[in-house]
């Protein structure tokens, strides 16, 4: 499959998460006051806010900071106001990218994107220019060490997967997207913790990078993930393991 989700893997195994805890708290606490402002706060009757406490519960985010993102969400606490906006570019080689981001001050939030795409040889995009190139899908990743490969599938398919391919160091189980609950539970019911657990825009297909062009591409990532108000980034490289080894050494 990608480059894309070895390095999201690679990351997740040294710990980098881990390392990051106080950005990733942040990023959740935003995607919870959203999702609890648009869709409500009973996480039964909201999808979207019942996936993204799974995933705050999953990375040890205390309850009572689940509980207070969500009130501010349902304006039973007074919080700030977020913005969802989703931006188009280009990195090194072509690679195409979009870039989820939450902002109180959107001036801000695609100057400092533009400026940090142009440092690492990329451009901002117009709209609907390289969104075409993915798709919304729920995407699993399970650790090849962890999981025996015809279980794991029979299990995938069962919950409603559409397939189960060998990306390197995981499996990559993709589905529907109201499909990934159910999916990424069944994973869980083998006793297996996913590498990773998301609803995501997977690339139709991939830009292969090596050396420099690979190694700014990895840069880029690096600094988007770092940026307050990006959420989530999606990208259509593929850059071999042992290369984003090395870069994350």
């Amino acid at each position: 499959m990608s480059g894309h989700s070895k390095w999201h893997t690679i990351k997740h195994k040294k710990g980098a998460a881990d390392a990051k805890r106080g950005k990733i708290f942040t990023r959740l606490i935003k995607e919870l006051t959203v999702a609890a402002r648009g869709g409500g706060g009973d996480p039964d009757m909201n999808p979207r806010l019942r996936t993204i406490i799974a995933e705050a519960k999953a990375n040890n985010m205390p309850r009572e900071n689940i509980e207070r993102a969500i009130r501010r969400g349902t304006g039973e606490e007074p919080g700030v106001s977020y913005e969802e906006i989703t931006y188009e570019g280009y990195g090194p080689g072509g690679v195409a990218l979009l870039i989820q981001s939450l902002t109180d001050n959107k001036n801000r939030t695609v100057g400092e994107i533009r400026h940090m795409l142009g440092k690492y040889n990329g451009n901002l995009a117009a709209e609907n220019s390289v969104a075409w190139m993915f798709h919304r899908k729920g995407q699993v990743l399970v650790e090849k060490e962890k999981a025996d490969e015809e279980k794991l599938l029979e299990v995938a398919l069962e919950a409603g997967a559409d397939d189960m391919s060998d990306d390197g160091g995981v499996w990559e189980i993709v589905c529907p997207p109201e499909s990934f609950e159910g999916v990424r539970d069944a994973v869980k019911a083998l006793g297996l913790e996913p590498a990773s657990a998301e609803v995501a825009m997977i690339p139709q297909n991939y830009v292969k990078l090596t050396g420099k062009d690979a190694s700014v591409m990895l840069k880029l990532m690096e600094a988007l993930d770092d940026h307050d108000d990006v959420q989530h980034v999606w990208a259509n490289f593929d850059i071999e393991e042992k290369e984003i080894e090395a870069s994350l050494a």
